[in-house]
């Protein structure tokens, strides 16, 4: 009787998650739920580098902006720019997006820093309609002429800072909760 249960308990799950797979469902919830972890401030960034330090930034490179106009790396010669590679399908990035939201508003008046935000999903009107749906305001760009070396990553979301002189200072791999005080300090100290 306990294995009719058993198996009963586990078809159960398995449909509960193959409906949440098939219906799209599964990355919001999943981003959700890794968003609200962000928020305990248990995952923050760490601002020292450990395989790139100092590394010279490598400003060639097209994207699109969300007017399909060109946007050139080389423009951002001499500000301190927070790059961060995503994708809407990646619910690590969908998580750490609202914390770099409000880090985005309180900084958006500095000049000296920029912010790209790099779509990497295939269709970037998919990313488009994602960030307008959530009210994100900061600009994001689509990687639709690839990356550069400097912008190659083993995993997304991806973010990096690079300072006004064009060097790396800060690379990490997954995501983080970049809204805290340490880190706009960080930021505006460069």
């Amino acid at each position: 009787m306990n294995w009719k249960k058993e198996i009963k308990s586990w078809a159960i799950m398995l449909g509960v998650f193959a409906t949440l797979y098939f219906t799209g469902l599964i990355t919001p919830i999943v981003g959700g739920v890794q968003s609200l972890v962000l928020a305990t401030g248990l995952i923050k960034p760490k601002v020292l580098l450990e395989n790139k330090t100092n590394e010279a930034f490598d400003f060639s490179g097209q994207f699109l902006d969300t007017d399909g106009d060109r946007v050139g790396l080389s423009q951002y010669r001499g500000k301190t720019l927070f790059i961060n590679l995503w994708a809407t399908w990646c619910p690590p990035c969908r998580a750490e997006m609202p914390h770099i939201s409000n880090l985005y508003e309180k900084l958006q008046d500095n000049d000296s820093i920029a912010f790209l935000m790099i779509a990497l999903d295939d269709d970037f009107t998919k990313s488009k309609k994602f960030v307008e749906k959530k009210g994100f305001s900061f600009p994001i760009i689509h990687a639709a002429y690839g990356l550069n070396p400097s912008l190659q990553s083993q995993a997304i979301p991806t973010t990096l800072v690079v300072s006004p002189q064009g060097e790396i200072v800060f690379y990490q791999e997954g995501m983080s909760n970049f809204d805290n005080q340490e880190f706009q300090d960080f930021l505006e100290g460069l």
